[in-house]
């Protein structure tokens, strides 16, 4: 769910500003943790092959665990970029060729016109698949992959492929089915035995329909507090897109990898092409990650249900960092980019500048946390000012009677629908990131039509003696 938090993503390639600060990385957690309620983060940096992890708070609320750098968090879409490099492993053995099409490699395809996408077009984004499509089109957390493979086949493109860039995980669940046809091996299995364990992420592993009491346990905002997740559940068909789960520490480890230069895992060559663009009419995507052309940086935010992470690499300089944070970001109230962005700015020797707009945003959750109130109080106006609404005559009379209603109905097609879109989801999926903010929502539209709607029953009711 990228677009969700988009700012993270922006805010990290932007919010750096050179200069001096005295205070002390350790200092910076502490008081952000503080301030902000946060169960808890862990860290990694690399530079030139030095490692350094650290972890602060508690990997669930409920149970008060205490975080380490080896704790397993879901990285959300930084798998992107280990779906990319399992592609570039196959084409390097010679079953995959970058600029082949969907239709050579999965049957259900054949003779559609999305068969005719690209590996290439997936991994860079400009597929002709939307980010709504990616966001709220999966089943059952259990279901196999190839299941989901078999149900994309019948969706039709949003754009003609090639000619528009459009963030959409359904790019990289593809990819996955792709993996899972020529490999022969589960996403999963074949992500675990050929990158993880070739790389020694010991605590990490990909998403598979089940549970696992070790990770972190993400965090959802409600209403300035943070709620645990209850459902933990991982999911086998967006692991491709977003089911990787690792620690610090080894995340450390492949950032290191994606670092040295050297033919590992894949060549260097390879490597120096995930951080290129992968077309060059968008030039703010390689394959797996975002690339920033104004400083040089490489990176990829990722936000899954309670937890948002971020991993960026300066390549000239050999030094990463990643950041992983078991909370999810409301709406103004316990936003995360803070505490994600003044880390990696600390950890790379930058000068870090707070945003302070948030104020903004946390007026706006209040107006629609309010609305319900307001329409409440409508009502029970209604009702007892009812003589005054029964007295109104004539064309004014009427457009101040059904104006109201049809303001409501535009109301909840914003809340219902416009403002989740922004963010590429249904107000349903918006609602499992961000509870508090799809509860109002939602109450916002109910209560606005009821109050619209009484107005007129009271209007047109049957009069009643003293009534």
């Amino acid at each position: 769910m990228q677009k969700l938090f988009v700012a993270i993503a922006l805010a990290a390639a932007s919010l750096f500003l050179f200069g001096g600060d005295a205070e002390t990385l350790d200092d910076f957690i502490e008081a952000e943790l503080s301030a902000s309620g946060f169960p808890g983060v862990a860290y990694t940096i690399v530079e030139d092959g030095e490692i350094t992890s650290d972890a602060r708070g508690v990997a669930d609320l409920r149970s008060g665990k205490a975080l380490t750098p080896d704790t397993p968090f879901a990285i959300g879409s930084i798998s992107k970029s280990f779906t990319a490099i399992a592609i570039l492993q196959l084409v390097e053995a010679g079953k995959l060729d970058l600029d082949g099409t969907l239709s050579a490699y999965l049957a259900p395809f054949e003779g559609r016109p999305s068969g005719e996408v690209t590996l290439r077009q997936l991994l860079g984004h400009a597929s002709g698949y939307s980010t709504l499509q990616g966001n709220n089109n999966h089943a059952g957390s259990n279901d196999e992959l190839s299941a989901q493979i078999e149900r994309m086949a019948s969706w039709p493109l949003a754009y003609t492929p090639g000619t528009k860039w459009d963030y959409s995980n359904a790019n990289y669940i593809l990819l996955g089915g792709v993996i899972e046809a020529v490999s022969g091996e589960r996403y999963a299995s074949y992500i675990e035995a050929n990158i993880l364990s070739s790389l020694g992420m010991t605590n990490s592993f990909v998403a598979d329909g089940g549970t696992y009491p070790e990770m972190a346990n993400g965090h959802t905002p409600w209403f300035g507090t943070k709620r645990p997740v209850k459902d933990a559940q991982t999911s086998a068909i967006i692991a491709p897109a977003g089911g990787v789960i690792a620690s610090a520490s080894d995340l450390a480890l492949y950032l290191n990898m994606l670092l040295n230069g050297e033919d590992d895992i894949i060549t260097a060559e390879h490597k120096a092409l995930l951080m290129e663009p992968a077309n060059p009419q968008f030039p703010f995507y390689g394959l797996g990650f975002s690339l920033s052309e104004q400083d040089g940086t490489v990176y990829h935010t990722g936000t899954s249900r309670g937890t948002e992470t971020l991993a960026l690499m300066i390549p000239d300089e050999r030094k990463a960092v990643a950041v992983l944070v078991n909370s999810g970001s409301g709406l103004g109230f316990g936003e995360t980019a803070n505490l994600i962005n003044g880390i990696t700015a600390h950890a790379l020797d930058w000068d870090f500048t707070p945003d302070q707009s948030s104020w903004g945003r946390k007026m706006l959750f209040l107006m629609f946390a309010l609305m319900p109130l307001i329409f409440t109080a409508g009502m029970v106006q209604a009702w007892l000012g009812r003589s005054g609404l029964r007295a109104k005559t004539g064309a004014f009379g009427a457009v101040s009677l059904w104006f109201p209603l049809v303001m409501m109905v535009a109301l909840a097609w914003v809340c219902v629908t416009l403002i989740p879109s922004l963010f590429g989801v249904t107000l349903k999926t918006l609602s499992l990131f961000s509870p508090d903010l799809g509860l109002v929502l939602l109450a916002t539209a109910i209560t606005g039509a009821i109050w619209a709607v009484m107005r007129l029953c009271v209007y047109y009711s049957p009069r009643v003696s003293g009534g």
